[in-house]
């Protein structure tokens, strides 16, 4: 079933493979792991099988970072990590790279939906890499890994932004590159666009019931809009 534009009045963005290009960062240092022991991997394909490997952990990774809220160690654990994030940082400053045409599909959309960012990732982490880009003030509100108990696959950080934003969750629209942001989305009852420029794979996301699927984000405002979207 295609995309209902009809109700769509707000975008919600996974940030990792989404809007930043981390994954392949990411399946660059897996695969460097797996390298020595490619021989005993399917296929003997040590870089398919360090990406696989990356997209199985997300979901229990997300599912892990709602523990220390339900042991009220959250405000701790967020200071400690903000802190070793400041020291990594001052040691070796981050390499921050945005997927290509984000910047000016952001800029596009912007005048016709209200925008919010729902990532799991860390709120310094997440903050860090929108200003870099100067993203940050196109964004309505920005839900990180902090912002709710229960983070994606739950639908807790989907409602909490729909809320921000004045919009009920079933006109908006979540916008993610694995299943975790599939399962978000549609938990909470907005529309799902699962994006293949990070981990997520057509077959998986189709799985899930992704709405529809790009091949980069960078083309939602094309789809959304075709110049004449309603301001």
């Amino acid at each position: 079933m295609p995309l209902d534009l009809a109700r769509l009045q707000a975008i919600c963005f996974d940030v990792d493979g989404t809007l930043r290009d981390t994954d392949d960062q990411y399946m660059a240092r897996f695969a460097k792991f797996l390298q020595p022991f490619r021989f005993i991997l399917p296929g003997r394909d040590h870089q398919h099988f360090a990406r696989r490997l990356v997209m199985r952990i997300e979901a229990p990774a997300n599912w892990l970072h709602s523990i220390p809220d339900q042991l009220h160690l959250d405000d701790e654990l967020t200071a400690l990590g903000e802190w070793l994030h400041r020291r990594r940082a001052a040691a070796q400053p981050h390499e921050y790279l945005i997927i290509p045409g984000i910047t000016g599909m952001l800029t596009a959309l912007r005048p016709h939906y209200k925008m919010a960012v729902v990532s799991a990732r860390s709120k310094r982490g997440t903050l860090d890499f929108l200003d870099h880009y100067g993203l940050t003030p196109l964004f309505d509100c920005i839900a990180t890994g902090q912002t709710t108990p229960r983070t994606k696959p739950r639908p807790d950080p989907v409602i909490w932004a729909a809320k921000q934003m004045g919009v009920p969750p079933e006109n908006c629209l979540m916008v993610g590159d694995t299943t975790v942001d599939i399962r978000a989305g549609k938990s909470a009852g907005a529309q799902t666009v699962g994006v293949l420029c990070g981990f997520g794979e057509r077959r998986e996301l189709e799985k899930w019931g992704a709405t529809e699927i790009l091949e980069t984000t960078a083309e939602l405002a094309a789809r959304l809009t075709g110049g004449n979207a309603p301001r």
